[in-house]
């Protein structure tokens, strides 16, 4: 059976010997007042938010300040362009000449035609002054480019210049003072860094005038891809932010609030036509590049050259050269008179390295070479009679033919 403890047994006396003179320290007492003060304080601040009808601002993240930033300067773009179509019917063909003759009523009706088809992309505003930068693949053959803004207003653009080697186009509207972009330094990107795609997939743009906001992350860097026609899609940016059909132009911005790459192509896998996981983006430090060159003279120059004649190895090459795979570009010949001559190429010179990276092919190294500017200094590692020699070339111009 417990033994009850009545409240006369109590004695305050022994909590006094315990505690010593001092019961409740002045430390104690201010500790006690400002944690009083401090949550009073945090108390007043959400009734405060909650006066002012505020409920979001809790909720403000990175993101969302990039997104509140940058969207006004994102703008969807509708393009009419002129195509060309080839007819099924040949106006060579015998029985076309037999029932037709040349009679040009008729011949109108065969052979190629043009036509006009619409499409749409997206695009951002890099100037207060109406500067637009998007894909080329945007706007290419385009009769007629209309900008939607994120304040409805729908303006007509023209183009200040196109590089379809890079897929970069500038477009200018009027306006003054127009909202606009901060351009990041794509070479500072970190692999695992959040990113926010915007855009105009599927032209939902025109729903409410808005972008469309995905975000992902910097999925992998230096991916060069295979060329697709003259365009050169080297160094891209590899995210999983969702992109689709119309975002071609779009930003693809950091955490900060800085463009880092502009959106341009996905991997579909030949399943699908739409997002399936992945997607690319052109370095912004590319996009400016080539920018600054179409802002000044309307086209880029491209009249570098380095005199390096390249071919892939394959697996009896990659054997030869005590490698396990067939990876690397092989030159195959060196220009006479030519930087790389200067510079110490040799024929049979096996390219393991550009700038520090593995080369995985000729194409993909190529694809490099193509972008260079003459004067720019370019460092190769490359294996010669078993050695590993680095080799430094300055990019000179092409002859003139």
């Amino acid at each position: 059976m417990h033994k009850k403890t009545s409240l006369t047994q109590f004695d305050p006396s022994r909590i006094r010997r315990s505690a010593g003179p001092e019961t409740f320290p002045l430390s104690r007492l201010v500790a006690v007042i400002l944690f009083v003060s401090l949550f009073t304080g945090n108390l007043l601040a959400a009734q405060r938010r909650s006066d002012s009808g505020d409920p979001t601002s809790s909720r403000q993240t990175a993101i969302t300040k990039a997104v509140r930033e940058i969207s006004p300067a994102v703008v969807g773009i509708n393009v009419t362009a002129v195509q060309e179509q080839q007819s099924p019917f040949s106006m060579n063909d015998p029985m076309f000449r037999e029932f037709f003759g040349n009679d040009p009523f008729f011949r109108q009706f065969f052979g190629s035609q043009k036509i006009e088809v619409r499409s749409l992309g997206s695009g951002f505003v890099i100037s207060p002054d109406g500067y637009i930068v998007t894909n080329e693949h945007v706007v290419k053959n385009a009769t007629k480019i209309i900008v939607t803004m994120t304040d409805g207003s729908k303006r007509s653009a023209r183009i200040i210049g196109q590089d379809d080697q890079a897929d970069v186009a500038l477009l200018r509207i009027d306006g003054h003072n127009l909202p606009y972009c901060k351009l990041g330094d794509s070479d500072s990107i970190l692999v695992g860094e959040w990113v926010v795609a915007f855009g105009n997939p599927f032209g939902l743009f025109d729903i409410n005038d808005k972008p469309t906001v995905t975000v992902g992350v910097v999925s992998s860097l230096g991916m060069n891809l295979a060329k697709i026609g003259s365009r050169n899609y080297s160094n891209m940016i590899e995210t999983d932010a969702a992109i689709n059909p119309g975002n071609s132009g779009g930003p693809l911005v950091d955490a900060n609030g800085r463009v880092i790459g502009m959106n341009t192509m996905i991997y579909t896998a030949g399943v699908s036509n739409a997002y399936i996981g992945y997607g690319f983006a052109i370095p912004i430090n590319r996009v400016k590049r080539v920018v600054d060159e179409l802002r000044k003279y309307g086209k880029v120059v491209r009249d570098a050259w380095t005199g390096l004649q390249l071919q892939s190895l394959d697996e009896q090459m990659a054997k030869y050269f005590g490698l396990s795979e067939p990876t690397g570009a092989l030159v195959s010949n060196v220009d006479s008179g030519s930087p790389a001559r200067r510079s110490g190429f040799e024929a049979g010179d096996l390219i393991l390295k550009y700038q520090g990276r593995p080369v995985r092919s000729a194409g993909s190294l190529q694809s490099q070479l193509d972008d260079l500017r003459p004067g720019e200094s370019i460092r190769f590692e490359i294996l010669r009679d078993n050695r590993l020699l680095t080799i430094t070339l300055t990019v000179g111009r092409k002859p003139a033919k």
